[in-house]
């Protein structure tokens, strides 16, 4: 084992390093070997965190998009109406009910105005778009198709669900008697952009509506149903003169739509649904991704904390000769185990250095071998978020550093004539 009493003359640059800053570099270079495992444990460790957070936060971020990329944050809606039963004989007796069917009319929301108003001064809430959809029969000569007719404000819609980016032709605007229509549902009417198709309603109204776009919202189904129209139209239709069926907002914090939803409930006693109840599949998928990743993140702490005080205490082992003269030489023991824990901070920053590169490594290699199975394109985007970066740096570092402290307590404790003879 080399000796401290045979040393090189120092650099200058050296020369100006705090006493234990230089000894612990020392020691990581003397142990090549050792400091290379540690170091590769903590890149790998780094590198695991960064690519799993990023590589899933993006996955989340996608899917959600995708899903609720046409559907708002909260919808508002009438009551349901309750299911009657009605007696079938004289009350004196004691006879079976009939069950009354629910009406089956479209149900207006009552002083939407109001409610919107109500809506909009709720904290959390961003935009609010009043809708009257309903079904209808579209036909195009021999060809029909049932839809589902929905009446909007554009200006409003569009703050809640961006269609914009959805249009294949034509802008995302209505007025008078034109409609936009999904890609699906023009193939099947073989219809395009300047085209007329007939809208008829189950109360008898019908309108013949000239098509002044198309759009793609990634679903077929939707594709092939929905049909915007202007608001009053879909009023006039649909037999709600003034009234909408639904108001669907979008909020500021995604994950915060249930706790709005659950306040303009008890605020207005309507039916308010948010997109955590109506996905509920998606929540908890979004969930068990969540907390699979908080598990392997943990447990790669654990085995980098585990391979750092692993190395660290056979260090202090081979090194107690070293130990004993640094002692005998009026190093207190406060500078004994400030070196081990500056050897642990090191590996700790050298390895989130190393590691964050590896992670953006993977990230491109990733991003162009695996494609969207739909159209092709890159699953996700090789990107680091800086937050991310930060806290795996600060991570690793406080690893280091815990990973250090049982060592470094066992080195400072070594009696200096001990550590001598061993």
């Amino acid at each position: 084992m080399a000796s401290l009493r045979a040393r090189p003359a120092l650099s200058p640059w050296a020369r100006r390093l705090p006493f234990e800053l230089l000894v612990a570099l020392r020691f990581l270079r003397e142990g090549r070997m050792q400091s290379a495992l540690i170091l590769a444990g903590v890149t790998g460790g780094v590198a695991v965190i960064i690519f799993l957070t990023q590589l899933i936060d993006q996955l989340q971020g996608s899917i959600i998009e995708r899903v609720l990329g046409t559907q708002p944050h909260v919808v508002i809606r009438a009551p349901e109406p309750q299911t009657r039963r009605v007696p079938a004989g004289p009350p004196e007796l004691a006879v079976a009910a009939r069950v009354q069917p629910r009406e089956q009319p479209l149900r207006p929301v009552d002083q939407w105005e109001r409610v919107a108003a109500l809506a909009a001064r709720t904290p959390g809430v961003l935009a609010i778009s009043p809708v009257a959809s309903g079904p209808a029969l579209a036909l195009r000569g021999q060809g029909n198709r049932s839809v589902a007719l929905i009446g909007i404000v554009p200006d409003a819609y569009r703050r809640v669900v961006r269609m914009d980016d959805k249009m294949v032709r034509g802008r995302f605007e209505v007025s008078g008697t034109e409609a936009l229509i999904g890609v699906e549902l023009a193939a099947d009417l073989g219809v395009g952009v300047g085209d007329r198709i007939r809208v008829g309603t189950a109360g008898g109204r019908g309108e013949t509506l000239t098509v002044a776009g198309l759009f793609d919202l990634g679903n077929r189904d939707l594709n092939r149903r929905w049909v915007f129209v202007p608001l009053r139209l879909a009023q006039t239709l649909l037999e709600v003169p003034g009234g909408v069926t639904q108001l669907e907002l979008t909020v500021r914090d995604l994950f915060g739509a249930e706790a709005v939803a659950a306040e303009l409930r008890a605020q207005t006693g309507l039916t308010v649904d948010s997109w955590m109840q109506t996905n509920a599949a998606l929540l908890t998928a979004l969930a068990n991704q969540t907390v699979s990743n908080n598990l392997i993140r943990s447990f790669v702490v654990i085995i980098v904390a585990l391979g750092i005080s692993s190395v660290l205490v056979v260090s202090v082992v081979q090194k107690q000769r070293e130990i004993g003269i640094l002692r005998a030489m009026g190093a207190g023991r406060r500078q004994i185990m400030a070196v081990f824990l500056l050897q642990g901070g090191i590996v700790g920053l050298a390895g989130s250095a190393l590691g964050t590169t590896l992670a953006w490594g993977l990230l491109v290699v990733f991003s162009r071998v695996f494609k969207n199975p739909g159209d092709g394109g890159a699953l996700f985007q090789p990107e680091l978020d800086p937050r991310l970066v930060l806290q795996a740096a600060l991570v690793a570092c406080a690893v280091g550093l815990l990973a250090a402290w049982i060592p470094a307590r066992r080195a400072a404790r070594m009696d200096p004539v001990q550590a001598i003879r061993a």
